[in-house]
């Protein structure tokens, strides 16, 4: 089984933003680790073989913020 790295755009503005996306990051399982910039303004979560893409993405939707685009593993995908 191997890890899958997803990386996101997300539109934040403030460090309660990114605060935000970490938080939800936080507690889904399956996460190994993630790093949220707001200087570069993008979300990198490294996860199980279980988790996918749009399990992910969702819950970073579900913070209000903006997911201008995304990639699973280097390939672009839909947001």
């Amino acid at each position: 089984m191997a890890d899958h790295t997803y990386k996101f755009n997300v539109a934040m503005s403030c460090g309660g933003c990114s605060g935000a996306v970490e938080r939800v990051l936080k507690k889904l399982d399956g996460v190994k680790s993630y790093n949220v910039s707001l200087e570069t303004q993008t979300a990198e979560v490294v996860t199980e073989d279980s988790v996918d893409y749009s399990t992910v993405l969702e819950k970073i939707k579900k913070t209000g913020k903006a997911v201008k685009s995304g990639e699973a593993d280097g390939v672009a995908q839909e947001v």
